[in-house]
């Protein structure tokens, strides 16, 4: 088909107008909507959403003072946002409000609604393009070491999405799992990234003792500091190639172990969960979080963020298993029905799936040998 024939068909090659004009609509959206999304991660990086999160309406000079920013760019940064329908802007005074409804989304104050924390995931994604262009072309994958903040936005995310359920709502998915932490047991969490998770637990069970493995050295060498400074002498962090886990893994070691959003990117998600296996103890208790997907594409159409995920898949999760040694390459949208043949295969011969009823990103599995 020629270019004029694409560029022009007709009815009769049941061509819709309406169709088209529609699509261009959304195509417009999509490039408004990332353009938002970075102006809004600069807004939360620079506390300019937490400096208006008071309602009180003031000029760009007053909001740049409040958030000790250059007026220049936070006058610039305030046309994005009022362009965009986030700030009102009163043109007789020149001055920015941000509503009460609209901050509920986007300041540090909302906890697990700031959505803002999620924009930063675009830019952050969008700096190993050249790479990921080049990896369509020559195959292969992005290391950890090319992400410049992933593991920080990872640790956000964490913090403010499994941190505040983790005690009400997740390790309760596990019976009696509560009363024999405070008792006492061996935990293990592999892909810990920063450790935030595990840190928590660490506070709140002194007399358990708790390890977390991750291949990134830099989120590691944060875990164990941010663990020495709170003075944690039950909690230790080890850089560890999770590759080759079912062999490496010390048998019956832990009494339970943890993922959190961290099989998926691994090289060798597979030998991982046989060492998870291999190194629970009896009558120990693998608890997963992972994304709530379908293995199967056409059963995500519906997903409320899926676009996002698949992005976050192909140019972080999938790159950085594929830039492993052999990676598999899973891909953060691997589904439940690949999880759970994975974990029975690993040994287990029991996996329930568990979706929490606030969280719509995520499901939790708990496989009992």
């Amino acid at each position: 088909m020629s270019a004029a024939e694409i560029l022009s068909p007709s009815p009769e090659d049941g061509y819709s107008a309406a169709k088209a004009a529609a699509f261009e609509e959304r195509l417009v959206d999509v490039l408004n909507g990332g353009a938002i999304c970075l102006m809004t991660s600069v807004g939360h990086r620079t506390g300019l959403f937490d400096a208006m999160a008071d309602g009180v309406a003031g000029t760009s000079a007053d909001i740049a003072a409040r958030a000790g920013l250059n007026e220049r760019y936070v006058r610039e940064w305030l046309g994005a946002m009022v362009a965009s329908g986030i700030v009102d802007c009163d043109g007789a005074t020149n001055t920015y409000h941000l509503p009460a409804e609209h901050a509920a989304c986007l300041i540090r104050a909302a906890g697990p609604n700031n959505l803002a924390v999620f924009a930063q995931y675009i830019p952050e994604l969008g700096s190993v393009e050249d790479d990921i262009v080049d990896c369509f072309k020559n195959g292969g994958g992005v290391p950890y070491a090319r992400f410049n903040r992933f593991h920080e936005v990872m640790a956000e995310d964490s913090g403010q999405s499994v941190l505040p359920a983790l005690r009400e709502h997740i390790l309760p998915l596990v019976p009696d799992l509560i009363e024999r932490l405070e008792t006492g047991i061996r935990v293990l969490d592999l892909g810990c990234g920063r450790g935030r998770a595990l840190t928590q637990m660490a506070e709140w069970f002194p007399n358990s003792t708790f390890a977390g493995y991750d291949l990134s050295a830099e989120a590691i060498a944060w875990a164990t500091a941010n663990a020495e400074e709170r003075g944690l002498t039950n909690l230790t962090f080890q850089v560890r190639d999770l590759g080759t886990f079912d062999r490496d893994a010390d048998e019956s070691a832990f009494d339970f172990v943890t993922t959190f959003d961290a099989v998926h990117d691994q090289g060798n998600p597979r030998a991982m969960v046989r060492g998870i296996r291999r190194t629970l103890d009896t009558g120990g208790v693998y608890l997963a979080q992972d994304i709530n997907d379908s293995s199967h594409v056409h059963e995500n159409c519906d997903h409320p963020i899926g676009p996002l995920l698949y992005t976050i898949s192909c140019m972080h999760c999938m790159t950085v298993s594929l830039a492993q040694e052999g990676g598999e390459g899973l891909g953060a949208m691997w589904g439940r029905q690949l999880a759970v043949e994975i974990f029975s295969e690993a040994g287990f011969g029991s996996v329930e799936v568990n979706e929490l009823e606030h969280d719509i990103q995520n499901c939790y599995y708990v496989c009992r040998p």
